[in-house]
């Protein structure tokens, strides 16, 4: 059973999972997780690699539909509505419109810097020329790359460094106003440097959506992170503040991990 080492959160809930299990096939990856995730704050999954981290990740933007044999029980609320994004009456076009995702390795389309944040914009509806000139320099600035592309915006995305384009995906991710924001390790391909830069940014787009992050960096999660929750085997472990998981968990096998001696 899940320990938590957190008081009771001070702030709004966004989404909650609810007794959460998926299932590859007949696998049982997720096993009953539940586990809110407070509004406008970072949630860092950790964990060994095959724990289940990525997989509860992507059941928050149903991305495991595209793939058959797929299967959740339980459900996930998306507050304030409480619509259960896992309802089969729920289309999941829509999920992804609200809940963004920034991936392991950048993936910009083979567009424009222009159309790579313009395009979930016109996906949408949105084609006033002047309408999406300023959503695109908004969410590049929010990106924090407006400075090094606004004259080029011409130019193909691939065109950008490693650490660039990785941040030119979370312009594209928050040009549509998501209101949360998955991150699946999106710092492991990239120097510290870049590393640095969006650790920083986390910080800052975290005053405007809510996001959780998967990282196998636990330094990582120390800095970035208001809530972490430790994963083994597709159970939660234990959740609570990151400071308190980090400096007095209430599990051995949280300390376990965290110190180096089981992962």
């Amino acid at each position: 059973m899940v320990t938590t080492n957190t008081t009771r959160m001070t702030g709004a809930i966004k989404a909650e999972a609810r007794d959460l299990s998926f299932y590859y096939g007949d696998f049982k990856s997720l096993k009953g997780i539940s586990m809110a995730l407070e509004e406008h704050k970072v949630t860092a999954l950790i964990g060994p690699s095959g724990c289940g981290k990525s997989t509860f990740l992507r059941c928050f933007n149903r991305m495991h539909d595209l793939y058959p044999g797929n299967r959740y029980e339980g459900g996930i609320d998306l507050k304030p509505d409480n619509v259960n994004i896992l309802s089969s009456d729920v289309d999941p076009i829509e999920v992804r419109m609200r809940i963004g995702m920034v991936f392991q390795k950048p993936n910009p389309f083979p567009k424009s810097i222009y159309d790579n944040v313009a395009y979930g914009l016109r996906v949408r509806g949105v084609t006033a020329r002047s309408e999406l000139d300023d959503r695109v320099e908004r969410a590049l600035k929010a990106g924090a790359i407006w400075n090094e592309v606004k004259d080029r915006l011409d130019d193909l995305a691939f065109n950008l460094s490693g650490g660039q384009q990785q941040r030119l995906c979370i312009a594209r991710a928050l040009a549509t106003d998501p209101e949360l924001l998955l991150f699946d390790e999106p710092t492991s391909a990239l120097d510290p440097i870049a590393t640095g830069n969006i650790e920083e940014l986390i910080g800052e787009i975290k005053k405007n959506v809510t996001i959780l992050i998967v990282t196998h960096n636990m330094q990582q999660a120390a800095r970035v992170s208001d809530y972490t929750a430790y994963m083994y085997l597709g159970e939660l472990i234990e959740f609570g503040e990151t400071s308190g998981v980090f400096t007095k968990p209430e599990r051995k096998e949280t300390e376990d991990y965290i110190t180096g001696r089981f992962g």
